[in-house]
């Protein structure tokens, strides 16, 4: 028997053994009474969920106190998912404002569509505000939060399993995910794809960030890093509908810019910021300082 004939059976044998496809589940939404108990909001719940407890654990490491977290992600989630259907809405118009669509879609959360730019940016904010309350490093709690929030996009991922939504071309290998609206083919399980690479850039995020001591945002600008080089990959495999820049999916051009973006300033802020901050607190105004800081009367 060839070498070639061997590999060839090998393979056969393979293929056998592994499941023909990859099935989708066939329900995302349970009653409780009357009320529905959607996949996707589990999953985004779940998601929120391990990062809120892996950032916790690393805020407290690097020197914040664990009730920070909280306080910081209340005002940091409500601003993020508003700001990631805000960013699927203008992204993917179709359905909500193309011919046949639906206005009243756009708030439909449940039915799936938060885009991760959009909730980045606008929850960014949030954070931002939370930290000014809570008298902490801004960039500090960005790097501590970013493998977590790699984690939570991974998890979240499974509520796209769930609804049937955002595979990618069709294909033959043995992983392929099937579709009830299209039966006996498989396409390309693309939620599968990015739970994995989020998951691979989570840990090496937390490998890099001990081993060199990475601080002042310089963890955050990887994680954006990271995740565009899978983002790019994985979107360019997608069949959805989305808005096409030069014949390319506009978020593909998006996680080029942004990466891009995020590469230049991991750079310049290493060169200001080579270590990590000796604290995440910002100094509080004592009371004497803020009566010394008034003008006199009739100054």
């Amino acid at each position: 028997m060839s070498v070639t004939t061997a590999v060839g059976q090998l393979a056969a044998e393979l293929s056998a053994a592994l499941p023909a496809g990859i099935p989708s589940p066939s329900q995302h939404t349970w009653y409780v009474g009357p009320f529905p108990l959607r996949a996707y909001a589990l999953a985004i719940l779940a998601g929120i969920g391990v990062a809120l407890w892996l950032t916790r654990k690393r805020w407290v490491e690097r020197g914040g106190k664990a009730d920070d977290v909280l306080e910081i992600a209340f005002w940091a989630v409500p601003f993020g998912i508003v700001g990631g259907r805000i960013y699927h809405v203008i992204s993917t118009p179709a359905p909500y404002w193309g011919e046949g669509g639906d206005p009243l879609r756009a708030l439909r959360i449940w039915d799936g569509g938060l885009g991760i730019w959009g909730a980045v940016a606008l929850g960014a904010v949030g954070a931002y505000i939370g930290c000014r309350r809570q008298r902490v490093s801004f960039a500090g709690f960005a790097d501590a939060l970013a493998p977590g929030l790699l984690l939570a996009q991974a998890v979240g991922r499974l509520g796209n399993w769930f609804n049937q939504e955002l595979y990618g071309s069709e294909t033959t290998l043995p992983w392929g995910l099937e579709i009830d609206a299209h039966p006996g083919v498989l396409f390309h399980p693309t939620f599968l794809y990015e739970m994995i690479w989020n998951v691979l850039a989570a840990v090496a995020l937390i490998y890099l960030d001990r081993r060199f001591r990475l601080g002042h945002g310089r963890v955050f600008w990887l994680y954006v890093l990271f995740y565009t080089l899978g983002r790019v990959w994985i979107e360019m495999l997608r069949i959805d509908e989305a808005e096409l820049v030069l014949g390319v999916r506009l978020n593909v051009w998006t996680s080029i810019l942004v990466g891009v973006g995020a590469l230049i300033a991991f750079i310049v802020v290493g060169r200001r910021h080579p270590g990590r901050e000796e604290t995440v607190q910002l100094d509080p105004v004592e009371p004497e300082q803020a009566d010394a800081a008034r003008p006199e009367p009739g100054h």
